[in-house]
């Protein structure tokens, strides 16, 4: 049977054929151009026994999804049945003239992607999921095809990026990553023009590490600062180097490579099978630890030791790493100076009390914290008006062991 044959759909009650269809679907799909995709979409939820498909990807400032299908329009995150699914991760079914649109999450692990919207002339348990077997299949290619297709990554844009900008970005990894234990997100503005300051997080077996980084000036040295040092803490992560290690990795490579330059930064590593948490404060704000709707004040604070990077005799005999053990369901958050220097009309700052009650009370409603996280960048902006006077980063990671 063909994929592009919309005239034989495969019984609902034959496991044999739907194996066969997905095998199809899956050959077809890995020789795809990115920009085939939409066609492909429609082809797959016809071979399904389904109407036409599309997909929409949501864009760097998390506030419109963008349709792959060129000619069509924008729709808004906040004020669509398309954006209700993606900021809920849930499926969502409206009525529609000939039909439903079925409006599914794309998900790539704990990355959301964007919405699979899908109309069927009628839905029951099988078709619902072979709609779930659809959205899971692009969420793959999409992340797949995304690390070589320069289309993808324009797609997403909405405005002209600068070269600081696209440096940096070209490091970053996923906004969010998880697994059944943690999760860690993050976010930072402004999209098309940061250039200091820089997040990771990395899940190795059951230890989730995560950094921030500021690094000085707001230029392309800036951006190659915190490059390098994202470089240097991965290589030395991935030689199986402890904490301890990964710092140092991040300071020679600062003092050897760009001698005049350093950042400020928060390496982290949670054992997410026990909640002990490890940390390591480089000149940087203190983390904050959130613990039953709480900042609990001075849990996360460290004795100062000086920036990533410094040489000669300004450079630290050793760093001190430094130990808590977090409770199911506690948050810590990681921020940079520019979250909480943000000024309105009048020169007030948005500050840290209003930063954490943000937190608290969108996680006390039952946000996700990606979501959390996408409401607050939002706020900050528009306190300031959009013209924020430096990078602001944000990264929030939970524990939430199985037990749980």
């Amino acid at each position: 049977m063909s994929v592009s044959d919309p005239r034989r759909e495969p019984s609902a009650h034959d496991p044999a054929v739907e194996e066969s269809l997905l095998e199809q679907l899956i050959t077809q799909a890995q020789t795809a151009l990115p920009v085939e995709l939409p066609a492909l979409a429609d082809r797959c939820a016809s071979a399904l026994g389904l109407g036409t498909a599309l997909i929409y990807l949501v864009d760097l400032q998390q506030r419109l999804l963008l349709p792959l299908d060129e000619a069509l329009e924008p729709l808004v995150v906040d004020r669509s049945s398309a954006g209700w699914a993606y900021r809920t991760v849930s499926p969502r079914v409206d009525d529609a003239d000939d039909g439903l649109i079925v409006w599914v999450p794309l998900v790539d692990g704990a990355e959301r992607l964007g919405v699979l919207a899908v109309r069927a002339t009628s839905l029951d348990g099988p078709l619902m999921r072979r709609i779930r077997m659809l959205a899971h299949l692009f969420a793959m290619l999409i992340t797949s095809k995304r690390a070589y297709s320069d289309w993808l990554a324009a797609r997403t844009r909405t405005a002209p990026m600068r070269l600081p900008a696209e440096m940096l970005r070209a490091f970053l990894p996923p906004r969010t990553i998880g697994s059944s234990r943690c999760v860690s997100t993050a976010v930072l503005e402004p999209a098309y023009d940061i250039a200091g300051d820089a997040f990771d997080h990395s899940v190795v077996k059951n230890v989730l590490h995560t950094m921030i980084l500021d690094g000085m000036g707001h230029d392309l040295i800036a951006g190659l600062t915190t490059s390098v040092a994202m470089a240097a803490a991965r290589n030395a992560r991935r030689g199986g180097g402890a904490l301890a290690d990964i710092v140092c990795s991040v300071d020679q490579a600062l003092a050897q490579w760009l001698p005049d330059c350093f950042s400020t930064g928060v390496l982290c590593r949670l054992d997410a099978e026990t909640g002990v948490l490890h940390w390591v404060n480089c000149g940087h704000p203190p983390p904050l630890l959130i613990r039953d709707e709480r900042v609990l004040s001075g849990a996360l604070d460290s004795p100062p030791q000086p920036p990533l990077g410094l040489a000669g005799p300004l450079a630290p005999a050793a760093r001190q790493i430094h130990e808590t053990k977090l409770e199911p369901g506690d948050c810590v958050l990681l921020y940079t100076d520019g979250v909480v220097e943000a000024r309105d009309a009048d020169g007030a700052e948005f500050g840290l009390d209003r930063f954490t009650e943000f937190i608290i009370h969108s996680n006390a409603a039952g946000q996700r914290p990606a979501e959390v996280l996408r409401l607050l960048i939002h706020a900050i902006l528009d306190y300031q008006r959009n013209q924020l006077r430096d990078d602001a980063t944000i990264l929030l990671f939970e524990w939430r062991p199985r037990s749980q």
